[in-house]
């Protein structure tokens, strides 16, 4: 007897990961989305994932859509993307292939507050195909914030939706349908060298630095042109998964260089004003009673994903907290974890 199929809305998002629907990970926008769209919009989804196929409005925090920035106005952006966004889902109609044009996000309700709530629903058309859908992608969250492009984003949704399945090791797309997919718009890298260099190169670079996977996107040809691509991916072993979890550690600008191979020195980011990033500054004697210090990276990293906050006064919070309980495997990890949270909690 063969088994009964998972149905996506049954799976569980963690407090490390969150579920996406495979149709919501291979289609084809419309209209352009940016990587904050993109990443606001898994957010709304699991949010939304105890009753993501019901006709119910939603109610989340701005703060929690905000990220490390202080303004709810890309915000603001985003959502109205997101309602005018039409993507195209591949589905079954009749028991035969066929394209469904939906919007990803009704209406909602926005706070004027800073610290306000906005209410939001998923459109009827899309919560049916989420109610029928079996297939599904795991994405980490520590990933999802620390890819730096869509296309890098995109290309992890589209592993890690195929990279448990055991029959399947790499899938053939038109190169048309695959731009597509990655969010490439209309008009833009229209030459396979520009789409490789711009898009592609860097994405797979990134994705295979922090991931669990490696992936490969290998051009096809017919005759003298690239009209097909073929993704290839693998899980990696366990010295490579090591490798990821530490890249994981390091600022975006580093994280970037090491995936891309380089080594050479890279500037500060400018601050306000045209001067350079202020040199981080030393640990205060008060926090040697409380434990260890951290890597220098962590401490960088938390600084610049979380701007304006005393990373110091947070390692502080985040000592207090773990007074009684076991030691984490890995302080470094368990702290910018915490401070995400943290930050979530405590906007600026």
């Amino acid at each position: 007897m063969a088994a009964t199929a998972i149905r996506t809305v049954e799976a569980r998002p963690t407090a490390d990961s969150l579920v996406k629907p495979g149709e919501l990970v291979d289609l084809v926008e419309v209209t352009p989305l940016t990587l904050n769209d993109r990443r606001i919009y898994n957010l709304l989804l699991e949010n939304a994932w105890d009753a993501i196929d019901k006709p119910v409005t939603h109610v989340i925090a701005k703060a929690a859509l905000r990220g490390s920035h202080n303004s709810n106005d890309r915000v603001g952006d985003s959502l109205e993307r997101l309602m005018s966004a039409i993507v195209k889902v591949a589905v079954v109609w009749d028991g035969e292939p066929a394209i469904e044009r939906v919007q990803l996000l009704g209406g909602n309700l926005e706070s004027g507050r800073a610290d306000g709530l906005l209410e939001y629903e998923i459109p009827a058309r899309l919560r049916k195909i989420i109610r029928n859908s079996q297939v599904f992608a795991r994405l980490q969250r520590e990933v999802m914030f620390a890819l730096s492009s869509k296309y890098a984003l995109t290309l992890y949704e589209m592993v890690q939706k195929r990279g448990n399945l055991r029959w399947k090791a790499s899938e053939r797309f038109a190169l048309d349908g695959f731009r597509g997919i990655i969010g490439v718009p209309k008009g833009k890298l229209s030459s396979w060298s520009n789409l490789k260099l711009r898009a592609i190169d860097p994405a797979v670079a990134e994705v295979n630095a922090l991931s669990d996977f490696m992936v490969e996107v290998v051009p096809l040809k017919t005759g003298r042109a690239v009209t097909h691509v073929e993704l290839r991916w693998w899980r990696k072993d366990g010295d490579a998964s090591g490798a990821a979890d530490r890249a994981l550690q390091f600022s975006k600008v580093g994280r970037r260089t090491k995936a891309e191979g380089r080594t050479e020195q890279v500037e500060p980011a400018a601050a306000p004003g045209g001067q350079g990033a202020a040199p981080l500054r030393g640990r205060p004697a008060w926090l040697d009673s409380r434990g260890p210090a951290l890597l220098t990276e962590t401490y960088e990293t938390a600084r610049l994903r979380h701007p304006g906050y005393d990373i110091y006064f947070v390692e502080g919070e985040w000592r207090a907290w773990s007074r009684g309980k076991d030691a984490p495997n890995d302080p470094d990890r368990a702290f910018l974890a915490f401070f995400r949270r943290y930050a979530e909690g405590n906007p600026l």
